[in-house]
């Protein structure tokens, strides 16, 4: 029979890391929000945990977990705060997986250790200016000159891009013509700091308010030729193995806050009198409650289900596709009517839930947007 019950171990981890959040993340991160600033304090006390290590084999200086224990992670992260949780989805999704996946054994010994324990961030680019979600339509270029990459283009987006720990970031570009006339798509590694490499301001963004968001540029940067990362020509291919995986974190970083917004209406419906009664008593509120309550417990069913099925090695980017999608309508269902619950209480960025609708809408968007997740299942039914 299926069982959804978790293991002793994963079981530790979940409950270490809720704690970490509620009385570690819980008392500063609005202020780190309004501050628009980035919570290195709270980065470092993650790396000391190993989450930014979990999916990592303990010869590179990880835990030796395995995705779904990241995923377990990013929920309870994101039941208090998406910030801190994008930080370590992106960390490890996004800067360290492409090495641990791809790089070669000199590339893994030089980052994935400092990876694991958050002494530096890595970031991924690969969306551009004007492209959105058309990764194909790729235009940042690479030319070979000699025994140097070099570099011209731009990526915008890129999460953990501009911290005074990012250590480098990996980018797509355009590294010749394929045999079809097609783009050649390679991953490069540009270290942070390479002459040419600009990092833009960081954006002012309606939410992750203190996640760290910029646009790059590439200006005749060089980088070693053996900064290639994986095969060259296999940047698009390994772009979407990354984002396939990926897609189930972001899920359970959406089902981790439509979860946080049933825990703060709960709260609040027990303590918010309303003609003479708590509002938990009114039939209306307890509907409503009810139903984002459904909305999170079906978004974790999704989660889990994709994440079992990459974990066995069978195919998932249906299911990771289906996790994410329903993940992004619940937390921004959720979002929206927690508002409503905490009414004006609920616009103000001081309350959580305030929070919780400002984050929401990035998941719908961010890592494959809504219309692309469905676009992914039609063609997986056949369409």
């Amino acid at each position: 029979m299926i069982d959804h019950r978790l293991g002793e171990d994963h079981e530790a981890l979940r409950d270490s890391v809720r704690t970490f959040a509620r009385k570690e993340i819980a008392p500063v991160i609005g202020g780190y929000y309004e501050r628009e600033e980035f919570p290195y304090p709270l980065v470092r006390t993650m790396g000391s945990m190993g989450l930014f290590g979990l999916p990592v084999g303990e010869e590179h200086g990880g835990m030796g977990g395995d995705y779904f224990t990241l995923c377990l992670a990013l929920e309870e992260l994101a039941r208090i705060d998406s910030s801190v949780a994008i930080t370590l989805e992106a960390g490890v999704s996004l800067g360290t997986m492409p090495i641990y996946r791809f790089g070669t054994a000199e590339q893994q010994r030089e980052w994935l250790p400092r990876l694991c324990g958050a002494e530096v961030l890595g970031a991924f680019g690969l969306t551009e200016p004007g492209g959105g979600s058309d990764a194909g339509a790729t235009r940042t270029t690479a030319v070979l000159d000699g025994d140097e990459w070099v570099i011209n283009g731009s990526k915008a987006f890129i999460t953990n891009s501009g911290t005074d720990i990012t250590a480098f970031v990996t980018v797509t570009a355009v590294t010749g013509t394929k045999p079809d006339g097609g783009k050649e798509i390679s991953t490069i590694i540009v270290p942070s700091g390479t002459p040419g490499f600009t990092v833009a301001p960081k954006y002012s963004k309606v939410g992750w308010n203190a996640s760290d968001t910029h646009e790059l540029a590439f200006d005749d940067c060089r980088v070693p030729a053996a900064n290639l990362l994986g095969e060259r020509g296999r940047g698009y291919a390994q772009f979407l193995s990354i984002l396939s995986e990926g897609r189930i974190a972001i899920a359970a970083l959406g089902t981790g806050l439509a979860q946080g917004c049933v825990d703060e209406c709960l709260r609040y419906a027990g303590e918010r009198e309303a003609f003479g009664h708590h509002i938990g008593e009114y039939q209306a509120i307890q509907f409503k409650i009810a139903d984002m309550e459904l909305r999170a417990h079906n978004a974790r069913l999704a989660y889990y289900d994709a994440a079992s099925r990459m974990l066995r090695g069978e195919p998932f980017r249906k299911q990771a596709a289906l996790a994410k999608l329903t993940s992004s309508d619940a937390a921004m269902d959720n979002a929206r009517d927690a508002t409503q619950i905490f009414g004006g209480y609920g616009f103000m960025n001081e309350t959580p839930v305030g929070r919780f609708y400002r984050d929401a809408k990035i998941l719908e968007i961010g890592e494959g947007t809504s219309e692309v997740q469905r676009m992914l299942i039609a063609r997986e039914l056949g369409l």
